[in-house]
């Protein structure tokens, strides 16, 4: 009985890396030789996804029809199938295409049908969708091919059952958000069912900006039961064997499952992974961010040593005559406890001579208030940015979700930086992920985590002074954000609703800030990244009072 093997390659992915994919391509493929029957890579293998406008340039067209070249000359040599992604133009129209290859010869052109134009997605912007049948054939074996959208239609695995297809093989690139494999995994198997075949799901692992690609490639059965999965959050290769059974349907072979990750596991994987690949694909030596003896600090700061290495991580304290003495020893231990290099860089004479400067324009003898406040963390971001200058280390900045909803933030001051590891991250989920950090390994002091949140910038400050309790402002905030619902509908669900309307307006009127922001992962359904567009300038919030 013949048994099918199919190498699903769970690359890491870099947009722009043409020449580096394409050799890697290659060096795989030779290295599976003898070993599998093809092997499979994911959405738009050569560019990485998404390429974004990239894809208008003709010269890194150029560049794909070069690399596409040199795999199929390197292919006459290799005696299995190579499946590759990548956008090809076809009389005028650009498409994203899946390109199977067999020994020096094009065997195959599939071009992607059902195009997302929602959320993150702006294929439409691009690409055509594509009109060619879906069969192919491997070993001889009748296979349907897909790309990634084209699972959340059942028009593609219908046209494959009427074609006598064994088994479909879907290549994607599927950003994270928190659960989103269970999404995926329920698709599939409803599509396995639909066409009582096998499909094989090739999925990218790695960080593009703010998107994460968090692997898990998997196999379901005809009967819709998962059968294989690749790791979580890095590359992996799996070989896929499918014996051919007594009535000429394929049935692969069930290996152990990996344990499912809790929620707060699966989003430290997420975000370290995040920051791990936009340092070193954009080539920083490291990382440095300002330890303040707070919960966001010093948990960016575990994050920033899981992803990158002590070595790499530079924290610096500084501290104003607010500072309190236990934010100044918590710093210290945490730095020491994590092993990183630390320094303690007080803004006590940069912020009064700044007062000083401010005199001629705004007087002697005004009162304290936020423009006081707003010069300590603009202090703060000044020495910040001038260490990451001078060491060739990114600035990583360590606001929240929930800050970054209502503009509890200075521009210039503590949202200064390149990266932010928490930006997609409420507060209470900060709390959270602190626990389940030390779960693993002490790395945050138990007394950052139980103390009453402070931007310490003001005599005896805490954050609730400012903002409703956190388990009540992240629930209006994820209301409104991630599922939109309106304030009417907050406050029926039995939210006060002077909360509601100040914090809706607080929403609406910051916008300007988060557009100003650093990027960060995508962890929810809605990020305030690509696929949440609100205008800067905006009456909708008026009538909230």
């Amino acid at each position: 009985m013949q048994t099918l093997r199919i190498a699903m390659a769970q690359l890491s992915l870099h947009v722009g890396a043409i020449e580096e994919k394409a050799t890697r391509i290659i060096q795989l493929a030779v290295s599976l030789d003898g070993q599998a029957d093809a092997v499979v890579f994911p959405e738009m293998t050569l560019t990485g996804y998404p390429a974004e406008d990239l894809l208008l340039r003709m010269d890194v067209h150029e560049r794909i029809e070069s690399a596409l070249k040199m795999i199929v000359e390197a292919s006459l040599d290799i005696n299995l199938d190579i499946l590759v992604g990548a956008p090809v133009f076809d009389q005028g129209q650009m498409y994203n295409a899946l390109i199977q290859i067999r020994q020096g010869v094009e065997v195959k052109r599939y071009y992607k049908r059902c195009l997302p134009n929602y959320s993150v997605f702006d294929e439409k912007r691009y690409f055509g969708p594509g009109q060619q049948d879906c069969l192919t054939e491997i070993a001889g074996v009748p296979v349907a091919l897909a790309i990634c959208e084209d699972l959340w239609s059942d028009e593609v695995m219908a046209e494959a059952v009427i074609n006598q297809a064994k088994l479909m093989i879907s290549t994607n690139a599927s950003p994270y958000h928190l659960r989103k494999q269970q999404q995926r995994v329920q698709v599939v198997k409803e599509r396995a069912q639909q066409g009582n075949m096998p499909l094989l799901y090739v999925h990218w692992a790695g960080a593009q900006d703010d998107l994460i690609f968090d692997g898990c490639s998997f196999v379901v059965d005809a009967t819709g039961r998962l059968t294989e999965q690749a790791a979580a959050f890095r590359e992996d290769v799996r070989i896929v064997e499918l014996r051919c059974g007594e009535n000429d349907e394929y049935i692969p072979y069930a290996q152990a499952l990996p344990p499912v990750l809790s929620e707060d596991a699966e989003i430290y994987q997420a975000i370290t992974l995040g920051l791990r690949d936009y340092v070193r694909k954009n080539n920083f030596n490291g990382v440095v961010l300002g330890l303040s003896g707070g919960i966001d600090s010093a948990l960016s700061l575990a994050i920033a040593v899981d992803a990158l290495g002590a070595e790499a991580v530079e924290a610096i304290m500084l501290p104003s005559e607010y500072t309190s003495q236990m934010s100044l020893d918590d710093a210290r231990a945490q730095a020491n406890m994590l092993g990183v290099n630390y320094h303690v860089l007080p803004i006590t004479d940069s912020y009064q001579a700044l007062q000083q400067a401010l005199v001629p324009a705004l007087g002697k003898g005004r009162p304290f208030g936020v423009t006081d406040e707003n010069l300590q963390a603009r202090s703060r971001g000044v020495l910040l940015m001038a260490v990451s200058n001078a060491t060739g280390k990114m600035l990583l900045t360590t606001g929240n979700k929930s800050e970054m909803a209502v503009g509890y933030a200075t521009l210039y001051g503590d949202m200064c930086g390149g990266y932010n590891a928490l930006k997609d991250v409420l507060k209470t989920r900060v709390f959270k992920l602190a626990h389940y950090r030390n779960t693993l390994s002490p790395a945050i002091p138990e007394q950052v985590i139980s103390r009453p949140p402070s931007a310490e910038l003001a005599p005896n400050q805490k954050d609730e002074d400012s903002l409703p309790p956190y388990e009540v402002l992240d629930q209006i905030i994820e209301r409104y954000v991630d599922y939109d619902q309106s304030a009417v509908d907050i406050i029926s669900a039995g939210f006060n609703d002077v909360d509601v309307k100040r914090i809706l307006r607080l929403i609406g009127q910051n916008e300007y800030k988060r557009r100003q922001s650093a990027p960060g992962p995508r962890i929810s359904q809605r990020a305030f990244t690509r696929e949440r567009r609100y205008p800067l300038t905006s009456a909708f919030d008026r009538d909230l009072g």
